[in-house]
């Protein structure tokens, strides 16, 4: 089956952080740009981040620019996904999605252009 796994999520206090990770299961993520999304409760999803099949380029929503970092490591597989200065607004299931590497054209590719998406990991930050 070919699916995406987040890991990482849970409970933190505000300006706590947290690190998610992003890895296949049944193909590698060599080709494909990935991006970040989350969805609080009685939200619609929205885009966190997003970087280029490199790891050359990023993109971030403004409210989390300069709080989250995003990064790849080829040889692992893996995408991450660094949260900083974590703040209880960012509350919410956070998803990781995979698309072809050139649908990154400077900006994160569209929604419909991810073809896998993992089943989130849920971050709380609540004191």
């Amino acid at each position: 089956q070919l699916q995406l796994v987040e890991s990482g999520g849970g409970l933190v206090q505000p300006g706590g952080s947290l690190s998610l990770s992003c890895v296949a299961s049944g193909f590698t993520l060599d080709s494909y740009a990935v991006g970040w999304f989350r969805q609080a409760p009685g939200k619609e999803r929205e885009g966190v981040s997003c970087i280029s099949l490199s790891g050359g380029s990023t993109n971030y929503e403004d409210s989390v620019e300069g709080r989250f970092t995003i990064s790849r490591d080829h040889a692992k597989d893996t995408v991450y996904l660094q949260m900083n200065s974590l703040k209880p607004e960012d509350t919410a299931v956070y998803y990781c999605a995979a698309a072809p590497h050139y649908y990154y054209r400077g900006t994160c590719p569209a929604d419909e252009e991810y073809d896998y998406w993992g089943q989130g990991t849920q971050v709380t930050v609540s004191s």
